[in-house]
């Protein structure tokens, strides 16, 4: 069987620039040569002037619990609800998520610990069927006192690849107010008033004393290997707390000062690109754009939507004064650095050949074609068999023409 891919007349994103009708080749998985002299007798797929990037990378992307709860208590079984996701995301050129699932004592519809363990488990069963790399970030509300023992079982059997800190008692982060955290959980979640009241009480109650099982959750964490994470970081102050435990990662930091502190401190800030699409925060906090073009800004991420990360990095390249190159590393390998997974996210000889194939129609960028560790697994072409000459017997280019 051969192993050999060799994609031709591409415009291939590189760390450095974008190289013209290029070539890259592939053997078993990895990318093993670009502009090849001699390719034998690889398969040769013609993208005609394609753009081809690495596959992207998404840290945080919580889409998942809707694919389980569509509706408020109507939930799909799990099985169906992580196929569905994992084809969204080959879709959408993800060729690595990490499906944020939110233990909060039952805060937040699904996002409870003994649901959210059961997802967990889910998206682990479903990998072996799976078209891109499905991973867990778990995220840990800070007042939930009952979080890190089930949390910690989840590292033990390696069942969390990212934890991220959270806290979404009004006053601070995302929730500028306790007017602005009813009105958020009465909307989408359906909280009768009465329950607003006993939650309210509840997180005032347990933010203190917190502070030494969440040290104890993040040294195992660490201990196993997996990235830390900190959750809408409001204050440098705030930054310092997260440091101090380890974080490498500040998700949405919400003023510009925080994220400067983050970046000065070595610590990766990721913003929404749904944010960026849409041109504001849905909480307030500070603009995806702004960040970038105020040079604080490491990664992207789908957040809740997964399709607006290849758009999100093509209207940044549009808007502001940056190289393609830099904000395609928004969505490569920045996350591939912050979540330390050295072997993807550049199209380098010697990494993992999680690729995608893009082009412009009517106006937007899409995704024409997917490989994950070499393998097509989508393509919005039926013609992408590769062809034989009859006469030699050697391989014709197959074309997306």
């Amino acid at each position: 069987m051969n192993r050999q891919t060799l994609l031709t007349h591409a415009n291939v994103v590189l760390p450095d620039g974008v190289a013209e009708n290029s070539a890259v080749l592939i053997d078993d998985g990895m990318i093993v040569a670009i502009d090849p002299i001699n390719s034998g007798m690889a398969t040769v797929i013609d993208l005609s002037g394609r753009l081809l990037m690495p596959g992207m990378i998404d840290l945080h992307c919580d889409a998942l619990e809707k694919e389980v709860e569509p509706r408020p208590n109507v939930h799909f079984p799990l099985n169906f609800a992580c196929s569905q996701a994992d084809k969204r995301n080959a879709m959408a050129g993800v060729t690595t998520v990490f499906h944020a699932l939110s233990f909060a004592h039952q805060e937040f519809g699904v996002r409870n610990n003994l649901f959210a363990a059961e997802i967990a488990h889910a998206i682990h069963d479903w990998q072996q069927y799976a078209q891109v790399e499905n991973r867990v970030h778990a995220r840990c509300e800070i007042t939930d006192a009952s979080a890190p023992e089930i949390l910690a079982e989840l590292i033990d059997k390696n069942e969390v690849h990212l934890l991220s800190f959270m806290d979404h008692t009004p006053g601070q982060g995302q929730f500028k107010d306790v007017a602005a955290y009813r009105s958020y959980l009465a909307g989408s979640y359906k909280k009768t008033e009465e329950e607003l009241d006993n939650l309210l009480q509840s997180k005032f109650a347990n933010l203190q004393g917190t502070t030494e099982l969440i040290g104890q959750l993040a040294r195992k964490a660490k201990a196993h290997g997996i990235p830390l994470a900190s959750h809408d970081d409001d204050s440098p102050e705030r930054v310092g707390v997260m440091a101090e435990l380890g974080v490498s990662i500040s998700e949405f930091p919400v003023n510009i000062e925080t994220a400067r502190t983050a970046k000065y401190r070595g610590i990766s800030t990721l913003f929404g690109a749904p944010n960026v699409l849409r041109g504001a925060s849905q909480s307030g906090s500070m603009r995806a754009l702004d960040a970038v073009l105020k040079g604080v800004a490491d990664c992207l991420c789908g957040d809740y939507s997964a399709a607006a990360l290849l758009p999100a990095v093509f209207k940044l390249a549009e808007l502001g004064d940056f190289e393609l190159q830099d904000m395609v590393a928004l969505v490569t390998c920045n996350p591939a650095h912050a979540a330390g997974l050295p072997d993807r996210g550049e199209i380098v000889v010697g990494k993992r050949a999680d690729l995608i194939a893009v082009q412009h129609l009517g106006g937007l960028p899409q995704v024409e074609h997917v490989w994950v560790r070499g393998q097509a697994v989508f393509s919005t072409h039926s013609n992408m068999m590769p062809c034989y000459s009859k006469q030699s017997g050697q391989q014709e280019g197959v074309s997306l023409c």
